[in-house]
């Protein structure tokens, strides 16, 4: 079995380690969690005044979650940010978080890397601009579809290494002693139209190390 996943795929229980992966599984590891205080930093950078960050996590993955959650209140002081948590794992909930963040005030939100909210991302882009709130979200395809900013792995590269993987077992290799890659490839977007939208001037700094840039 080949996987790519975002957690620690040892805690997981999919390996015995990285290195030794001891069964018939292995794969890639591309740190969709170790990214969250990057994450919060650049969006720190990009709107310096917004106060209280809205994280957005979806319950029903509760490893993602927890783990979101745990990593983002541990970066928030440092940036002299506030957090606040909200659950949504459907629809109708996503809708009523951003209801609850309009009244809260939230200053910026940050939606959890969840394969949920991904196939919701198009929902995300609408709500977004209509409560005009500046947003970070895990991957490039929020971004290309109107989001403000992400930051994560990349996930093509990702399945390619997943591919390599997979033609080194059809080749006689045994996933037991295939060490589990850990990607090291991100990327970094900023789609420009929605910052303008949203009246934010994205500094010159962050436009240098952005990978893409949607005019």
């Amino acid at each position: 079995m080949f996987f790519g996943v975002g957690d620690n795929p040892v805690k997981l229980g999919l390996v015995a380690s990285l290195a030794h992966p001891g069964g018939n599984a292995t794969g890639i590891n591309f740190f969709s969690q170790e990214v969250v205080a990057k994450r919060l930093r650049l969006l720190h950078e990009l709107v310096p005044k917004a106060v209280r960050f809205a994280v957005l996590v979806n319950p029903a993955n509760a490893a993602v979650a927890e783990n979101t959650v745990r990593d983002a209140q541990q970066a928030a002081p440092a940036l002299g940010r506030q957090i606040q948590v909200h659950n949504a794992s459907t629809i109708a909930e996503i809708d009523a978080a951003f209801a609850t963040l309009s009244r809260e005030h939230a200053d910026a939100l940050f939606v959890a890397a969840d394969a949920f909210f991904v196939s919701r991302r198009g929902q995300f882009a609408t709500l977004t601009a209509r409560d005009r709130i500046p947003a970070t979200f895990p991957t490039s395809d929020f971004v290309a579809g109107g989001g403000l900013m992400s930051y994560g792995a990349d996930i093509l590269d990702m399945f390619h290494g997943v591919g390599v993987y997979t033609g080194k077992v059809l080749q006689g290799a045994k996933p037991a002693d295939m060490p589990v890659e850990q990607t090291t490839k991100f990327e970094f977007a900023i789609n420009l139209q929605t910052a303008r939208a949203l009246g934010i001037e994205v500094p010159s700094g962050l436009l240098a190390i952005a990978d893409e840039v949607i005019e």
